[in-house]
């Protein structure tokens, strides 16, 4: 493989790592390898530290194609818990209010999850990377400050239901770029006449891309003792 003229490669983004410690861990191992002080390493599609799966690398010239990717449909699996929920509508930050669940019944997540099927608005979350007056939202959040964010127009073309214990369900979301699954679970907790937050999330599919076919951060050591091309 020539990484210099560019390749694309696949990878299932560990938990707790950023999309930039991906992208800094392999641009290290690589600039090691070749021997190069430095060499163009990006990612399409940005995923929570607290979510896994497959993450787009590119290196050199295809680098150029990162946005290709990024509008490429995506497709996760992600665990809510009705009842609660938290600042970030995840697990990154602790439960700050608590809701009824008991009227909750699966064919009323059912029913819900249809409401969200085709073209929606969704205001993004205030713990996002989304730009407020030229800063990150979540440089805001982290201070305890509250911004408006505006409303985006995204499609969302499959939403199922994949286990329901309540209260804790589980579902799969076929998704156009820009949809934010935190926010996804605080409407549909809200729909629910409840509340809701993420417990675990992961993508499973950028495009064709599928998790099968990712390979994890250990095996980039012996991945790049095959895959180096003298340079």
């Amino acid at each position: 493989m020539d990484f210099i003229t560019g390749e694309v490669l696949c990878f299932n983004k560990p938990l707790e790592w950023s999309s930039f410690d991906l992208v800094n861990k392999f641009r290290c191992k690589l600039s090691r390898k070749l021997n190069v002080k430095k060499i163009k390493v990006g990612h399409a599609g940005t995923l929570d530290p607290l979510a896994t799966g497959v993450m787009i690398i590119c290196t050199g010239k295809a680098t150029k194609q990162i946005e290709e990717f990024q509008y490429q449909t995506k497709e996760y699996v992600a665990t809510l818990k009705l009842g609660e929920t938290t600042p970030s509508f995840d697990l990154e930050r602790e439960v700050d209010a608590t809701y009824p669940t008991e009227h909750i019944t699966r064919e009323g997540v059912e029913g819900v999850l249809k409401r969200f099927t085709g073209t929606i608005e969704q205001i993004p979350p205030l713990f996002s990377a989304v730009k407020v007056g030229g800063k990150r939202a979540y440089k805001f959040a982290r201070k305890g400050k509250e911004v408006e964010l505006k409303p985006r127009t995204l499609v969302i073309d499959e939403l199922e239901l994949l286990d329901c214990r309540l209260p804790v369900i589980k579902i799969r979301v076929v998704c156009s770029k820009g949809t934010y699954i935190r926010a996804l679970a605080r409407d549909i907790g809200e729909a629910l006449q409840s509340g809701a937050h993420l417990i675990a999330l992961e993508r499973t599919r950028i495009g064709d891309i599928t998790l099968d076919r990712c390979m994890s951060v250990d095996d980039i050591d012996a991945f790049l003792d095959q895959a180096v091309v003298e340079i």
